[in-house]
């Protein structure tokens, strides 16, 4: 037996070796538009799952009365910082494991995610620990009411015991997308918001926890997703792996990295949930109506943008792998492929959301004032994401392929600078109305700013692919 060993241990090696290169002409060679639809299925199947999860929670809350639906807005108001720091680690170091990859460094790739993964536990631990320190504070800050206060308080407790796990997952799963494989994150994340969807009547009305039972539901959720995400790195399905062993070469330089090229991210998340808590805000002086009313419109518009969303989530992994590889007329192709199919879901989307805008807003919560406000600012929305694609592309773009600060400006733009001043401004001269019209005019105007990005990015790109590539053991520089 101890002779057929050393065979076994080499037809493993080249086993592994065989999927390695596969993967690496996959993502390489595989026809730009059937390879970013391959990776963005998945993406838009999870997505899609997720957002039902969210829209099934807002209306099983509004059945509870307007104060406790208006609590789900404040919950995503913190929900958005969670995500900020798991988005952060997830790109960060899914952009520069991807382009290794891409330059067939797997040891980097390895370090990387292992760096990223535990970075996201801990800062989950510290964002959990903060939160339940300042709870109250914490509360108000977002835009709660009195009335609101109560609901919110008791969601977001056990939102904060679960807030390790889901910074992580959004990490992991973000790991799988970069790797081109994000039918594996699809498994986790569906797993999770079925088992959410489930646990929301059962414990809401079965239990009589009523919005507790929301929160406990959600809490058991992103335990049984990280479980299931980080398995899937344990067991040998992915590239890069991760390990104490590959957490022990983490330097400064490499989480400096990392938080730099995800920073972007974190941006984007941190600034969206600045811009709701002011929202909130302003929306507060208008009753718990008003509140309600724009957190169900924010859930309808994410979940229509969803699965543009997930065509550019798609692009990414295609963007960064080749751009490390050297293929850049398919980062070209890519690009525009995505955007122009994005904008088609959009339009179709759009169209539906501005037909059945009042009975959506009705479906999550039977109520006069909340429709009449929602109504208003679904259709002023729905139209504005028309511009939303080339966008949303173009700011993928720059952060998969390690452009920090082009990516962080972009993020910023779009996400907060704009918004912000516009809702300050719009709200002061037009109350009401102009806080529904505030997201619209801000994105419109992101639009000039985001042109001229692209045209930069594609005039810098060098015109000629590279065709070969060194050895992996010549590849041991950081990216």
């Amino acid at each position: 037996m101890k002779e057929d060993e050393p065979v076994s241990a080499h037809r493993k090696g080249k086993i592994k070796k065989r999927k390695q290169t596969s993967q690496y002409e996959k993502m390489t060679r595989t026809p730009i538009s059937k390879l970013i639809l391959a990776l963005s299925v998945p993406a838009i199947i999870s997505m899609l799952v997720t957002n039902i999860y969210n829209l099934v929670d807002t209306a099983f809350v509004g059945q509870l009365g307007t104060s406790a639906s208006g609590a789900v807005g404040i919950v995503f108001g913190f929900m958005a910082i969670i995500q900020a720091v798991g988005f952060m680690f997830g790109q960060g170091a899914g952009s520069i494991l991807s382009r290794s990859l891409g330059r067939r460094d797997r040891e980097s790739a390895s370090a990387h995610a292992s760096a990223g993964f535990f970075s996201s536990f801990l800062f989950g631990i510290l964002i959990s620990a903060i939160g339940f320190i300042w709870l109250d504070d914490i509360v108000m800050f977002l835009g709660s009411t009195a009335t609101i206060a109560p609901f919110a308080k008791t969601y977001i407790f056990y939102i904060l015991i679960a807030t390790p796990f889901m910074c992580s997952s959004l990490t992991l799963n973000n790991f799988l997308r970069y790797e081109g494989k994000a039918s594996l994150g699809m498994i986790g994340l569906m797993a999770g918001a079925v088992l959410n969807m489930a646990g929301d009547p059962i414990l809401m009305f079965g239990f009589h926890m009523e919005i507790a039972g929301a929160g406990l539901s959600t809490a058991l959720s992103q335990g049984v997703s990280w479980g299931i995400l980080l398995w899937m790195f344990l067991s040998g399905k992915t590239e890069s792996k991760i390990s104490f062993k590959n957490a022990r070469k983490i330097t400064l330089r490499m989480f400096l990295n990392i938080a730099a090229t995800g920073f972007p991210s974190m941006l984007r998340q941190g600034l969206n949930s600045l811009t709701t808590v002011l929202l909130n805000a302003q929306c507060a002086a208008y009753g718990d109506a008003a509140v309600a009313a724009m957190s169900i419109v924010s859930r309808i518009i994410f979940f229509a943008f969803s699965i543009a969303l997930g065509i550019g989530q798609g692009f990414q992994p295609v963007s960064a792998f080749n751009y490390g590889a050297g293929k850049y007329s398919r980062i070209r192709k890519g690009f525009v492929f995505t955007a122009l199919v994005s904008e088609g879901i959009i339009l179709l989307g759009s169209a539906a959301l501005v037909i059945f805008s009042g009975g959506l807003i009705a479906l999550f919560r039977d109520d006069p004032d909340v429709i009449e406000i929602g109504t208003r600012a679904l259709v002023l929305q729905a139209l504005a994401t028309l511009v939303l694609p080339p966008c949303m592309t173009t700011e993928m773009l720059f952060q998969s392929t390690g452009k920090r600060l082009g990516a962080t400006l972009l993020s910023a733009v779009r996400s907060g600078l704009l918004f912000i001043p516009s809702l300050m401004i719009l709200s002061s001269l037009r109350g009401l109305s102009g806080i529904q019209e505030a997201q619209p005019v801000s994105l419109l105007l992101s639009v000039p700013i985001t042109v001229i990005f692209a045209v930069w990015f594609f005039r810098k790109l060098p015109k000629d692919d590279i065709e070969d590539h060194l050895p992996e053991s010549d590849q041991n520089t950081d990216p």
